[in-house]
């Protein structure tokens, strides 16, 4: 999963990097409303986590510009504004969650959980398309029951996909996906994992799971029998 931190505490930034990282996310960040709605309009997030105080644009003006341009980001809010009118002006500008300051990093986790699985359509962390599963929580990946084991660069490609199924999903979407915004991208890399996931998926090339569409990307079958 990718998510999106925009905090301008800077040892708090840290902490939730960390947390967010130690399970697997692959995480940016930004210190000020600017530079977080232009990271969460230019790049792929599947969750974004956003402090409603902060410089330049607060995080309920971030809120508002990402829905006013029909994003569909799951936005969990964090503050330390308690009221219950504060609550009702995050939600009401669009946000999924609020989170009061303190809270216990398990509980961050578990609503993040909760906004990916529900955006997902998702009633469980088990993510099934045909014969190919993937449980969102422990990363295990199975195919006809049978485990897999997936390098961490194939790991996020594959849940790209089936969470977006059927969804033409081009190389720079991928790239942007599975690296943080400072790393360098290579295309060619991306060929080769899509190359590695098709054979471990389907070595018998008989489901055909991942299709290429030319000067488009790649595509997830839905429905693969």
């Amino acid at each position: 999963m990718k998510a999106l931190i925009i905090e301008d505490d800077a040892v708090l930034l840290h902490q939730l990097a960390n947390q967010l990282s130690e399970q697997d996310y692959q995480v940016d960040t930004a210190t000020n409303g600017e530079d977080g709605l232009y990271q969460a309009k230019e790049f792929y997030y599947d969750i974004a986590v956003v402090d409603i105080g902060l410089p330049k644009l607060s995080g309920i003006e971030i809120v508002e510009a990402l829905r006013n341009a029909n994003s569909k980001l799951p936005i969990l809010i964090l503050t330390a504004r308690s009221s219950w009118k504060d609550k009702v002006s995050a939600l009401r500008s669009g946000a999924d969650d609020y989170l009061v300051k303190p809270f216990q990093p398990e509980e961050l986790l578990a609503r993040l959980e909760a906004l990916l699985r529900r955006a997902g359509g998702y009633a469980s962390s088990l993510v099934t398309q045909g014969p190919i599963s993937l449980d969102l929580h422990s990363g295990d990946v199975q195919v006809n029951g049978t485990p897999l084991k997936l390098t961490a660069l194939e790991l996020k490609v594959l849940q790209h996909f089936l969470l977006n199924p059927d969804k033409v999903i081009s190389k720079i979407a991928l790239a942007d996906y599975i690296y943080d915004a400072q790393t360098e991208r290579d295309s060619n890399v991306i060929e080769v994992i899509i190359a590695r996931l098709r054979q471990k998926l389907d070595p018998d090339n008989h489901y055909k799971p991942i299709e290429t569409l030319r000067g488009r990307g790649y595509r997830l079958r839905g429905g693969l029998v």
